[in-house]
């Protein structure tokens, strides 16, 4: 993957954002005063990438003075004092330069190692948050393909590689979701029309470049079904600090019932704030409002108001997104969970399209609810498994997964929220001791068994099926863990069959439907 920061042995090496889309030009910043006025000028930009190259500054600093040896404490803090500064409203930067400035005592290697560790962290960390809110943004909509708006710049020149918003915007074409990129412009710098639509071209997807002022248009007009942008400060209340023009986008997109997405790392909270008036914004050159590439475009003299950012509270944000969470606008839920395990929302429409019913089988009077549509479906597994992870918030320590189609979704479940996962089978099909729990159906009896130890006392264990009727397998699920000592810590179900009783069998457990069948001719089974 095409990084933006780099180290040569000796010195910084940057892409100069100053010179895209006319030049790709690569800096050799040999210097602190080089590395600073290089984020100063804006030629290494975006919140993580500023963080990561404040890092990196600390690292030469550490190499430079690294003879001074009693004096080597004194001269590398005194850079990243000044490193820290350079600019004042992205919280990243402090971040970085902090966190290198940590390994001091332990030599300049290792001040050189922490930096260089952090590049490798920061590709890995906005794939994740790429993938998470690329399955979010497809959660929240129902259109496909998508047609999406995004602010600034917030790509692999952004970052260290592959980009927070643009990440998730390229995530979701290359699962061939997006239709089109309207791409703001974003004054008096243009970021939008020089960074992200060559990002954009590179990465071939359809965009088009809107002036800022467009984007209001563009929603009522129908032509976007989501906003995605960065952050370079969250507070600890959510409020968001983010390139001049967000704000603007977040009130438009909340009068047009339009989900606004912020997607940044985790290093970009700043829980030391409360709220967003206490962010400092920084003010910039008038030139680079009243002067575009050199040329005077206002009177000499004109007074000029040039912030760089902008906050927007928290209640307009549908959803902010890193690589280890989704936190969602207070008083919202997510969907499918506002209105409880009956709540209509695109990602239960999807699996409606996609579920067959079979009248009569196994037996006459059963209808077969077939979930094989919904499994065969690229990426919607891992959709419903991110969906129940994020509803569940991290409140779960092991997934318990029915037999059989279960075994699916408990699968993906385990994955997304890396917990470790026991299978629920029928009699007979497991090896050595095992603890019992019989069920009755409508027509006899049955039985869940899982290994002895298989469970640990004390653990919060999420029960996952793929189909409700009676509640019969999950009810002995739930009894299976708490014979073991566990905490139930909730009920998970692709699809729920109104009418049959089943969710008020389990009315004592927190109980998450995905999907559910309202009228049924007689009980749903998976085989």
């Amino acid at each position: 993957m095409k990084t933006s920061l780099n180290w040569d042995g000796e010195a910084v090496i940057a892409v100069d954002q100053r010179a895209l889309p006319g030049e790709y030009r690569l800096l050799r910043l040999a210097s602190v005063d080089e590395l600073i006025g290089a984020i100063r000028t804006l030629a290494i930009r975006g919140a993580p990438a500023i963080g990561l190259a404040g890092a990196l500054g600390v690292a030469l600093s550490a190499r430079l003075h690294a003879a001074a040896e009693d004096a080597l404490t004194e001269a590398v803090t005194a850079d990243a004092d000044r490193i820290a500064h350079a600019r004042p409203t992205a919280v990243n930067l402090e971040w970085g330069v902090r966190r290198a400035l940590g390994r001091l005592d332990d030599g300049p290697e290792a001040v050189l190692a922490e930096a260089l560790a952090m590049i490798e962290e920061d590709t890995a960390t906005n794939r994740a948050a790429a993938r998470r809110a690329a399955d979010l943004v497809l959660s929240l909509t129902d259109r496909r393909p998508l047609r999406l708006l995004t602010h600034c710049n917030t790509g692999r020149l952004a970052t260290a590689a592959g980009g927070t918003a643009l990440g998730a915007i390229l995530e979701l074409a290359e699962r061939g979701c997006v239709e089109e990129v309207l791409v703001d412009e974003t004054r008096p710098l243009l970021q939008g029309s020089r960074l992200t639509a060559w990002e954009l071209s590179e990465a071939a997807v359809p965009h088009r470049i809107c002036v800022d002022s467009a984007a209001a248009a563009a929603m009522a007009r129908g032509m976007v079904d989501c906003v995605l942008v960065g952050a370079d400060r969250i507070t600890a209340n959510g409020d968001v600090a983010n390139k001049i023009g967000t704000y603007g986008l977040a009130v438009a997109a909340a009068h047009h019932g339009i989900p606004f997405l912020v997607v940044a790392p985790e290093s970009t909270w700043d829980r030391s704030l409360p709220e967003g008036s206490a962010i400092i914004v920084e003010e910039r050159d008038p030139t680079e409002v009243t002067h575009c590439a050199g040329t005077a475009v206002a009177p000499a003299g004109a007074g000029v108001y040039n912030p760089a950012f902008d906050v927007t509270p928290t209640s307009l944000v549908t959803a902010t997104v890193s690589e280890e969470r989704t936190v969602l606008r207070p008083g919202t839920a997510l969907p499918g969970t506002s209105a409880g395990p009956t709540a209509a929302t695109p990602l239960s429409a999807r699996i409606e399209r996609l579920l067959l019913a079979f009248p009569d089988h196994p037996r006459p009077g059963i209808v077969f609810r077939d979930l094989a549509g919904v499994y065969s479906q690229p990426g919607l597994l891992a959709e419903l498994a991110d969906h129940v992870t994020r509803h569940f918030d991290g409140g779960f320590d092991r997934v318990l997964a029915v037999e059989a189609r279960g075994f699916l979704l408990g699968a993906a479940l385990s994955v997304r929220a890396n917990v470790p996962l026991t299978l629920a089978r029928k009699p007979g099909k497991l090896p050595g001791p095992v603890h019992g729990a019989e069920y009755e159906l409508e027509y006899g009896t049955d039985r869940l068994e899982i290994q002895e130890g298989a469970i640990a006392s004390g653990e919060r264990v999420l029960c996952v099926d793929d189909l409700l009727a009676t509640g019969g397998t999950l009810s002995a699920a739930a009894a299976l863990v708490e014979a073991g000592g566990a905490q139930v810590a909730g009920l998970a179900v692709a699809v729920a069959l109104a009418g049959l009783g089943g969710s008020e069998r389990l009315s004592r457990y927190p109980l998450l439907v995905l999907h559910e069948v309202k009228e049924t001719d007689g009980e749903g089974e998976q085989a």
